[in-house]
């Protein structure tokens, strides 16, 4: 049986995805040598994945991936019978999970989930019966509707079953978000009893809700509701759903972590224990980003990067449109995607193709997952156009290597820009611009007054600079999560 400190629980993260929560997690787990960690791997299809984007640190023991969406993982057809104690149950659950009442406690779900198990679930003609009654209850395709329920809670048992299979000695979990790695936790913490720390980046519950919301493969139906501020049932269902993994994890965790004040404000608001919770912010290693700093040109080139994945939470396609407004003002100027594009390769293509459409080809460069300090030293301007995020770790990133940035007015990208730790931080000023979500145009004359007034950029980079070194530094944040490690681990074996 492997033993260790930590067990990390990775939900779509590392270290098969670069950049982001995955760079956070690496960097923590490689700063903290005098702790032992293991990495579970929560993927959806094993095919969506290649080789380690990083290299894996000697202190960690092991990586296990686990692929939840795989058919393997189901079990295969047969009829089987549900006893009726158990059926209610489930049902109980079911209603519970769609926030229509009842309580449940983790040490309940964890006993049910024992007993009931998924082919029960998926199988036993009483869950068709329940599945049935339920469903003419809405005016909703009855296809839709149990497809609906069957994906939904389907994810519980295979959670379950790789908590039950997980044979590691460990001292701690510690899982960098909710959803289904937070689950793990739980289950995990309710079969070994061991503490749990749960750190959201971004608020989970509400990147999802925005997912879902977006979502082209829920069907919405007349009269039901059909458009993105007004739920139809099955968008309903699903962040309900949501809400519900949330809740349990919540109450579940030893402690909740945040990045900022007003994340930890959202947490009690979504039904945190506002004693749980605490304020971590992020760090970096100025010396890794002190080449780039040094490197780059007197002048700062006419190049705005975008850093991170090409996904539809970072709207690269308004960072493409800010730049069509960015290069029809400066000709000379260029804008570069610098991620991964393998996560949702169809919206890839219509960045790209928004590209095309804007005549942008010389202009908009998709440049793949690259490392960060080499392209730092060759822009002139990082950018970011996401409609929700944490404390993002590009911006602090660009800040080492003196660089202003241009962000959306989302997580606490204000802060960052603008000061808000404290008073002495906010009286240092500005360190770029911060625009509505959105708003093409607002970044795209913000990128182009930032390259075209060297005063200000100056400006501009001194306070990021100034900023970075004083709040946010590798050294504090690793010092920050020793002293919470060791809370939890003191007067325990460890390795």
């Amino acid at each position: 049986m492997s033993k260790v400190d930590v067990l990390m629980l990775c939900e779509g993260t590392y270290p098969y995805i670069g950049g982001g929560v995955s760079s956070w997690i690496h960097s923590l787990v490689s700063g903290l040598q005098d702790f032992t960690f293991g990495i579970i791997f929560l993927g959806a299809l094993r095919e969506m994945y290649g080789e380690a984007k990083y290299k894996i640190p000697q202190n960690v023991k092991f990586v296990k991936a686990y692929y939840m969406f795989e058919k393997s993982e189901l079990p295969p057809p047969k009829e089987v019978k549900m006893p009726k104690v158990y059926m209610q149950k489930i049902r109980e659950l079911v209603y519970w999970f769609k926030g229509e009442g009842g309580k449940w406690s983790l040490e309940e779900i964890y006993k049910l989930l024992e007993n009931v198990r998924l082919e029960h679930f998926l199988y036993s003609p009483q869950a068709w019966e329940f599945i049935v009654d339920e469903a003419v209850k809405y005016p909703i395709p009855f296809v839709d509707y149990f497809w609906t329920l069957r994906n939904m809670h389907i994810p519980i048992w295979i959670v379950h079953d790789i908590a039950r299979n997980i044979d590691v000695d460990f001292g701690l979990l510690h899982s960098p978000s909710t959803g289904y790695a937070g689950l793990l936790g739980t289950f995990l913490k309710s079969k070994t009893g061991k503490p749990l720390i749960i750190h959201e980046h971004g608020i989970y519950v509400r990147e999802r809700k925005l997912d879902i919301y977006m979502a082209e493969w829920i069907r919405d139906f007349e009269g039901i509701g059909t458009t993105m501020f007004e739920e139809s049932y099955l968008r309903k269902m699903w962040v309900n759903f949501f809400l519900g993994i949330n809740r349990l994890i919540y109450h579940t965790a030893d402690i909740i972590l945040s990045l900022f004040e007003d994340a930890r404000r959202i947490q009690i608001e979504f039904g945190a224990p506002p004693e749980k919770t605490m304020v971590l912010p992020n760090g970096v290693d100025l010396r890794t980003y002190q080449k780039a700093y040094e490197s780059r040109p007197k002048d700062p080139p006419p190049i705005v990067a975008l850093i991170g994945r090409v996904v539809p939470i970072k709207d690269v396609r308004t960072f493409i449109r800010a730049c069509k407004v960015f290069t029809d003002k400066m000709p000379q100027g260029e804008c570069w995607v610098v991620g991964p594009e393998d996560e949702d390769p169809d919206y890839a293509l219509s960045c790209k193709e928004l590209v095309s459409s804007l005549g942008l080809e010389n202009k908009v460069k998709f440049l793949g997952f690259q490392k960060t300090v080499e392209i730092l030293a060759k822009v002139g301007l990082v950018a970011l156009t996401s409609v929700s995020e944490g404390m993002p770790l590009s911006i602090l990133e660009a800040y080492a290597a003196g660089l202003p940035v241009v962000t959306t007015d989302v997580g606490s990208c204000r802060q960052l820009v603008e000061g808000g730790l404290d008073e002495e931080d906010i009286k240092l000023g500005k360190a770029g611009v911060v625009c509505p979500v959105a708003d093409p145009y607002c970044i795209g004359m913000a990128f182009y007054e930032l390259l075209s007034n060297k005063d200000l950029w100056s400006k501009c980079q001194e306070v990021a600079l100034k900023r970075v070194q004083r709040y946010y530094t590798i050294e504090r944040f690793l010092e920050n999560y020793r002293k919470l490690y060791r809370s939890f681990l003191d007067g325990r074996d460890r390795v």
